[in-house]
């Protein structure tokens, strides 16, 4: 059984590196301004050999991502898909973290209806994971969110082994040390994770009461200060970089938060209302971060999720009646990550609902869904006598809703035409054709649309982040000029020709040009580019 178990996960792995990797060059289409940025500072980080703890502009990112990116481009060399296979990478190993953690977990469950299933509910999770639409789009953008889930999952599988064993008198210094690196790091990862500090300190107190029951008092307080300890190390460079600028600590939460509203306690309840229906009835309506509107799971999904979410607060609310305390640490975990990690887009009032500020309730949101599985498998074996039509009618249902999963992301999104402005396709597209122009063509190029401001270069408006890349990824760094739309004085043709390229076609910008400077529109592919010729 358990080698078969052992294959088993290995197809799931080998689905996710499929979902993950298939067409990577491809899909999602175009570099996305945020996803250049990241690019941007990566080669500049190997440039200047300053790995920074935090990259303040475009309202702030943590480092670790970067750092990531970084070791790619020397890997791979300085491209798009470098970028994207970090993310891809760090997918592939949330869903097996997924399947570690569930297993771990449910070991500890003393449930009747769940009892000897921690094994299928891993497997039944994983394989969820792996094929889901939400997780998959995520694990290929390039954005550093994608390693929440990934801390998440393992930071806790390991807090959760260690002090399994503690509990069977085992040595367990090691999984403890691990787990306190993986959630010291996750303050390295994105702004959302910082929330954890809410579910930590009841999660370790009802370890607390189960050690106290087997009385091993010393055995836990060393455990937890050994994890505690190890959180406090990996933390330390990033918490005191906050201390000393506390303005990038606050970032981007502030101006979006509910508390910034006139009545905080009404938006977000309005806010938890709207993230709570996205998971069956509203989803991000963001084409980056969704097919625009639809719910973030499959309604078969969605019921399952449904399913083990209230059996999960029923039998929550038992564990606390009944003093147990082992299912009570379980479903503590489960319904207090959920809530957590639910709370970066119910505390926030822009972009509702935002399925990628709530990207760490990914794997704990199919880890109810499999629990809902195990449950209906369980309710159905009673009406069904013959075990191997419910089992094949069971991995029917996955393969089919894996393979929904598969359209939705691969031809459904990926060829709806909204996609490719989400992803600001044409922005790539400049970049791409400035690098076919010879060395002695002068190139300007036009930000003429808005954007926050970053430093780099010449506080230009986000959008230049794109083509800037594309065009590193070939020389090494820029060669156009970039300009703003009121900066054009700063054109010098100086008897060249001059190729002059807004990001987007405007008819008064080419007026203007005329005016200044003989020459002629020229429409190349999908571009609008002005050619002054001498």
């Amino acid at each position: 059984m358990k080698n078969k178990n052992i294959i088993i996960l290995i197809l799931i792995l080998a689905t996710a590196i499929f979902f993950r990797l298939w067409q990577l060059n491809q899909i999602p289409p175009g570099l996305y301004p945020d996803v250049a940025i990241n690019g941007n500072d990566a080669l500049e980080t190997l440039r200047t050999h300053d790995f920074k703890l935090f990259y303040p502009e475009n309202n702030g990112r943590e480092g670790l991502f970067f750092w990531l990116i970084s070791i790619s481009f020397l890997i791979f060399g300085a491209s798009v898909w470098s970028i994207k296979i970090v993310a891809a990478i760090i997918g592939i190993l949330t869903v097996l973290g997924t399947y570690l953690v569930s297993k771990e977990i449910f070991k500890l469950a003393n449930d009747k209806q769940l009892i000897n299933k921690s094994e299928a509910i891993a497997l039944i999770a994983s394989f969820l994971i792996a094929t889901s639409f939400w997780h998959t789009l995520f694990s290929r953008l390039g954005f550093r969110a994608i390693m929440l889930p990934f801390v998440l999952v393992f930071g806790f599988y390991f807090l959760f082994k260690g002090l399994r064993k503690g509990l069977e008198k085992k040595k367990n210094i090691m999984e403890l040390i691990i787990s306190g690196i993986f959630f010291g790091m996750g303050f390295y990862t994105y702004i959302s994770y910082r929330l954890i500090v809410l579910l930590v300190p009841f999660v370790l107190l009802t370890w607390l009461l189960i050690y106290f029951k087997e009385k091993l008092q010393k055995k836990y307080w060393i455990s937890i200060t050994v994890y505690l300890i190890f959180i406090f190390i990996t933390a330390l460079p990033i918490g005191i970089y906050f201390l000393n600028n506390m303005q990038d600590f606050i970032g981007r939460a502030a101006p979006i938060s509910v508390f910034a509203s006139q009545n905080p306690v009404m938006e977000f309840l309005k806010s938890l209302i709207i993230h709570l229906g996205m998971f069956n009835v509203y989803g991000d309506a963001n084409w980056r971060h969704n097919f625009s509107g639809s719910p973030m799971l499959p309604w078969p999904i969605g019921i399952l999720f449904l399913i083990g979410i209230i059996y999960s607060i029923k039998e929550f609310i038992l564990s606390i009646k009944n003093r147990n305390h082992n299912n009570l640490i379980v479903y503590l975990l489960l319904i207090g990550w959920f809530k957590v990690m639910l709370l970066p887009g119910a505390l926030t009032t822009e972009g509702m609902p935002h399925a990628l500020r709530v990207i760490g309730v990914i794997p704990v949101v199919y880890i109810f869904s499999a629990m809902g599985a195990v449950i209906l498998f369980n309710l159905l074996s009673e009406k069904i006598k013959n075990k191997k039509i419910l089992i094949v009618l069971s991995l029917t249902f996955l393969l089919i809703t894996a393979g929904s999963e598969f359209k939705k992301y691969f031809f459904d999104w990926a060829g709806n035409p909204n996609v490719q402005g989400a992803f600001t396709v044409n922005y790539y597209d400049l970049g791409n054709y400035l690098n076919t122009l010879p060395d002695d063509v002068q190139k300007y190029v036009i930000i003429n649309e808005g954007g926050v401001r970053v430093p780099y270069p010449d506080g230009l408006p986000m959008p230049a982040q794109t083509p800037m890349f594309i065009e590193s990824t070939k020389y090494g760094k820029p060669r156009s000029t970039y300009l703003t739309r009121d900066q054009l004085d700063k054109i010098n043709p100086d008897g060249k020709k001059t190729i002059i390229a807004p990001l987007i076609k405007d008819d008064g910008l080419f007026e203007d040009l005329k005016n200044r400077f003989p020459g002629k529109i020229e429409k190349v592919n999908n571009l609008y580019i002005y050619e002054i010729n001498f």
